[in-house]
């Protein structure tokens, strides 16, 4: 795997596959490439997921920067990756972009899902407040998660509060507790009445075992009536990856009256399956109406297309698994 096409041009020498080049040349052209907006939606995607890999004030600020792009979809996904890098120097300009109304509720949502990534108690008036102002029932939804993650944290022992997703992402929530049975947790996840902590819990629980019994409990998920929730359950369909989801999230996808946030992960969850009839679904809806929609599936087919020729979508990368796209 190769750290860029060995067609391209346009940017620095990389050397051999797999290297990790932080030279400040490498970070001034991530930082260009990502908030250029004259590039293909994809090639900013590439320089942001690389981004990621990076620490310091120039990606930071070029993430933040992207945060508040004209395209949703972009912004969403920079809020998303400084939660998962878990960089406390961008609190206060998460809380400004979590604050902004005029902002998509897509963007907004990132921004408090970020800051309960991070952590911080400094972060809980914020929330409470956005809990119960924030006009977006998602928002609110994403800022009750995050205190609670916050709380959780705080609580937890040593060994919980440092355990790692198996897929290498900062969760929204922690797993529920090893004991429940799988019909158990779908039950809890499927419950309108229960708090959306234990919902999510009981998602992550179930993404954990990826047996056959608790994939079909997350698909069948995808009917609850929480657009956040359907959100987070087709996000981790995609980590799954698997086949058995393909039909329900082409339903979802297909669905224009289903909110594209939905829509969004249900695109980039089928990317992650790539059979021919997913592949086939992303192109017709690379001309979807919706931003949001349409860009996901062009990210998703591009992110494909370098997979399949051996290349790195990533200009540079780290020689571990990376996390998946936002939740």
């Amino acid at each position: 795997m190769s750290a860029v096409p060995s067609d391209s041009t346009d940017s620095p020498a990389m050397g051999a596959p797999g290297a990790f080049d932080s030279s400040p040349e490498m970070e001034r052209f991530l930082c260009g490439r990502l908030l250029d907006a004259e590039q293909p939606i994809a090639e900013r995607f590439r320089a942001l997921f690389s981004l990621r890999n990076l620490r310091g004030d120039g990606p930071r600020q070029a993430l933040l920067q992207a945060a508040r792009d004209s395209s949703n979809l972009l912004a969403h996904e920079a809020a998303f990756a400084l939660g998962q890098m878990q960089d406390a120097e961008a609190i206060p300009a998460l809380e400004a972009v979590l604050k902004d109304l005029s902002l998509h509720p897509i963007v907004r949502h990132e921004a408090a899902e970020a800051l309960g990534a991070i952590g911080l108690e400094k972060s809980i008036s914020l929330l409470k407040e956005s809990l119960t102002a924030d006009p977006a029932v998602e928002v609110q939804e994403t800022c009750e998660l995050a205190l609670r993650r916050i709380e959780e944290q705080k609580n937890a022992s040593g060994a919980e509060s440092t355990t790692i997703s198996p897929y290498l992402s900062v969760d929204p929530a922690m797993p529920a507790k090893q004991g429940l049975s799988v019909e158990q947790l779908r039950e809890l996840l499927l419950s309108e009445k229960e708090k959306m902590y234990e919902r999510y819990a009981a998602l992550f629980a179930l993404r954990n075992d990826g047996g056959d019994c608790a994939v079909s409990a997350i698909v069948e998920a995808l009917g609850v009536k929480s657009a956040l929730l359907r959100h987070e359950v087709a996000y981790v369909l995609g980590q799954l990856q698997n086949k058995v989801a393909s039909d329900a999230l082409s339903g979802v996808l297909k669905n224009v009256d289903e909110h594209p946030m939905v829509r969004h992960e249900a695109a980039e969850a089928l990317g992650s399956i790539a059979d021919q009839e997913s592949i086939a679904l992303l192109e017709e809806f690379s001309k979807d109406p919706e931003p949001i929609v349409s860009q996901s599936c062009e990210v998703a087919l591009s992110m494909l297309e370098y997979e399949r020729s051996g290349k790195s979508f990533e200009f540079l990368f780290l020689q571990t698994p990376q996390v998946q796209l936002e939740s």
